[in-house]
């Protein structure tokens, strides 16, 4: 085995190598891609999507088509054809609701009362590991990026399955619940094993309360003492709710249909979806927001007037200030214009939370930003379509009152996603019947090939 040193001195001799053929210097002309029509990162002039599906699980709007004309409209996000904030609004009486999103985003309608009494309590025995899964799997080499451990879990939990290559929907059916049970399990033990063996804290491995919801269950699972408030497991259901599901359009459900197409067995298509839900431009938009945040509080004192937080904006905006990106990081988005409804139903629980929690004047710098960044945005970028505020402005805000550490902000997104990509999993198994394949054009050169004694 290599030491160290010996490592190092490898590692440079590969950096060498490749820089000797040009190997970390292949970059395609950028103008080649409008002289074939490609559309980069599949999304039309307008910043639209390429149609690549259909599904009947969500829909996403921004515009409607009004004489020829598109028309910007306040955001709609619809779950198999119900309107998210009609589904929001008649949970009002309701203590928490995201048992009953999957069930509707899985089955497609929604349930009665016996209906979710019965899932409730099937998604409740589900929640559970195999035995010494956690000491065998998650304690063993924890990883310091939670999701990667948590695609170590779910691929592993291929072995402990007695059938897992039969991709019948009764089967995946079976898999998917399995999966959106233990999600929540999986994120938290992989972060309190990592915190245990890398910086010393204290190892409290809580199980499941089978009584318990999602959201509930996720706080009592990552406190050191198990409790939590009702409002907190309220908001944190709400988020839950509102992430459960986008479109077959976004990064990571995309995949889940790419890799489900090809045939194979359910934990390596979720596997695959953590990998680009990982990724800091579809996942971690919300750390960004947060790290944007810690800089504007630290360059304005006075976070009731409006004129300094607006010259600093416009200073982030310039690229002269916080990472000189010029990016305002969650606000603006590909489809809504007007507004996004994941974001007002989230500013709504912000500002709740904020008042039991003494953070009024935090969440009023939130509503200030958003306010002069999409002005600012406009009249700087002259753009044409309105600007306004992503669902990754306020979650970041509202995990931190939650008390969520940082290193589980991307594995929250997952545990609520895992409904939908598991819908979606089992739409594209039963609709889709070919393997998704593109076509990349090939722009490089056709060579002569030379014996190796002849080559310089």
């Amino acid at each position: 085995m290599l030491n160290d040193d010996e490592r190092r001195i490898r590692d440079d001799r590969l950096m060498v190598l490749a820089g000797q053929s040009g190997g970390l210097s292949r970059q395609i002309d950028p103008s080649l891609y409008s002289t074939y029509g490609v559309k980069r990162g599949l999304r039309e002039a307008n910043g639209r999507g390429v149609l690549t599906g259909l599904t009947e699980i969500s829909d996403v709007n921004g515009h409607r088509d009004v004489d020829g004309k598109s028309v910007p409209i306040e955001g709609e996000l619809y779950y198999q054809g119900y309107k998210i904030t009609d589904l929001v609004e008649g949970f009002r009486n309701h203590r928490f609701n995201f048992e009953e999103v999957t069930y509707l985003l899985l089955f497609g309608e929604l349930p009665n009362r016996k209906q979710l009494r019965d899932f409730i309590d099937l998604l409740g025995q589900y929640r559970e590991l195999p035995s010494k899964f956690v000491r065998d799997v998650i304690m063993k080499a924890p990883s310091a990026n939670i999701m990667n451990g948590m695609q170590r879990s779910v691929l592993t939990l291929y072995s402990y399955d007695s059938d897992p290559d039969d991709i019948t929907i009764p089967n995946v059916l079976r898999q998917s619940m399995l999966l959106i049970g233990v999600m929540p399990m999986i994120a938290v033990y992989n972060y309190h094993a990592y915190q245990h063996y890398h910086n010393d804290r204290s190892l409290i491995i809580r199980y499941p309360d089978e009584e318990l919801s999602a959201a509930e269950n996720i706080l009592r699972m990552l406190r050191d003492d198990g409790q939590y408030t009702e409002l907190e497991a309220r908001v944190l259901d709400a988020c839950l709710v509102i992430h459960a599901e986008h479109g077959g359009g976004n990064n990571s459900t995309f995949t889940t249909h790419v890799v489900s197409s090809t045939g194979t067995d359910t934990y390596s298509a979720v596997a695959a979806s953590l990998a680009s839900l990982k990724g800091p431009k579809h996942g971690g938009a919300n750390l960004k927001v947060e790290n944007m945040f810690k800089d504007i509080k630290e360059h304005v004192n006075n976070w009731e007037d409006e004129g300094a937080i607006r010259a600093y904006v416009e200073q982030i905006i310039d690229g002269e200030a916080f990472d000189h990106t010029g990016l305002v990081y969650g606000m603006g988005h590909a489809i809504y214009t007007l507004s996004d409804p994941r974001a007002v139903i989230l500013r709504e629980k912000a500002k709740k939370l904020s008042e039991a929690k003494g953070l009024e004047e935090e969440f009023n710098l939130y509503q200030t930003v958003e306010k002069v960044s999409a002005e600012l945005l406009t009249e700087k970028r002259h753009l044409s379509k309105p600007v306004c505020c992503n669902v990754d402005f306020y979650s970041g805000f509202v995990y931190s009152m939650l008390g969520i550490p940082r290193q589980l902000f991307t594995p929250i997104f997952a545990m609520a996603r895992i409904s939908g990509w598991c819908a979606h999993r089992m739409e594209e198994i039963s609709s889709g019947g070919k393997i998704i394949r593109p076509a990349y054009k090939y722009v490089g050169h056709h060579r002569t090939y030379h014996k190796l004694e002849d080559r310089s």
